[in-house]
């Protein structure tokens, strides 16, 4: 036989057996749950209320955008049906909504659930389920842990990184500084006040005070007045004028007359006005995720 119909009766029978092949895997397909010719389905975990329902923008900007998808024609034809569930930022909430959108919904995969708590009390269980616990929204340290949850997977930079990139803002610009460290705890706190005191290195002694909060506390002011007392009392510039006003007001009451508290700068912002104390309170009620 010629090398040109030996050639082209070659490429016929691979044609035909791509062809059976085709039409066998079309014919035996399957699909995990969540997933169809037409539909994909995506779970999702938001705190639409709650300490942390500011961030729930987040979930209702990804439904808009899977929306917009959906109304291009979706993926290869399938529309996303996108569920979100509200946890309340709060854990046992959490392990609830994961069950039901697992059990339940029969959700193809769970997408960028908010939060280190509500995600580390569920990453057992996604992970026990096989079920794909993708891109969590938190900057953890513990996401990216492929041998002992493979199925659980970051995006963001983490938080250990974060606390490095500080420490290297810190050291550059303000070496002979203090610090005084005001930190959520929990695993995302945790991670950034290791990542700075990693990056501060030998210079870990800037560090003169630290206070942790939690993110149920009614109000953080109380906390960041014990954290700002403690690094004023520790810095030596501190005890000098400390033991400066001490002396003068055993001076005053050596000579009869009455003694009389004379605010530091600290005193005066910590009793400032009620307005200041809200702002800082509005700005401080936004938890670490």
């Amino acid at each position: 036989m010629p090398i040109r119909m030996r050639s082209l009766v070659v490429l016929a029978g691979f044609a035909a057996a791509a062809a059976l092949t085709a039409t066998a895997a079309s014919a035996e397909k399957k699909y995990d749950p969540g997933a169809s010719d037409t539909e994909i389905k995506i779970g999702n975990i938001m705190p639409y209320s709650g300490p942390a329902s500011s961030y729930g923008v987040i979930g209702k900007t990804e439904a808009a955008y899977f929306n917009m998808i959906n109304a291009e024609g979706g993926i290869n034809g399938r529309k996303i049906n996108f569920i979100s569930y509200d946890d309340a930022y709060s854990p046992p909430k959490a392990i609830e909504q994961a069950r039901k959108l697992v059990e339940s919904d029969e959700v193809l995969l769970i997408f960028q659930s908010l939060g280190t708590p509500s995600n580390s009390a569920i990453m057992k269980y996604m992970n026990a389920k096989r079920v794909p616990q993708l891109f969590v929204a938190s900057g953890a340290t513990k996401w990216g842990d492929p041998k002992n949850f493979p199925w659980t997977m970051g995006f963001q930079p983490n938080y250990q990184s974060e606390g490095r990139i500080y420490a290297r803002y810190i050291l550059d610009h303000y070496p002979n500084g203090k610090i005084a460290v005001f930190w959520q705890n929990d695993d995302a706190g945790k991670d950034q006040v290791k990542g700075l005191r990693d990056g501060l290195g030998e210079k870990v002694s800037m560090i003169i005070a630290d206070k942790s909060y939690e993110v149920s506390d009614p109000t953080m002011i109380h906390r960041l007045s014990r954290c700002a007392i403690r690094a004023r009392t520790s810095s030596s510039r501190g005890r000098r004028r400390r033991d400066r006003r001490r002396r003068s007001v055993r001076s005053a009451n050596s000579a009869g007359n009455r003694s009389s508290f004379s605010p530091t700068p600290l005193h005066r912002w910590l009793r400032s006005s009620n307005r200041r104390a809200f702002n800082i309170q509005r700005t401080l009620s936004r938890p670490r995720i």
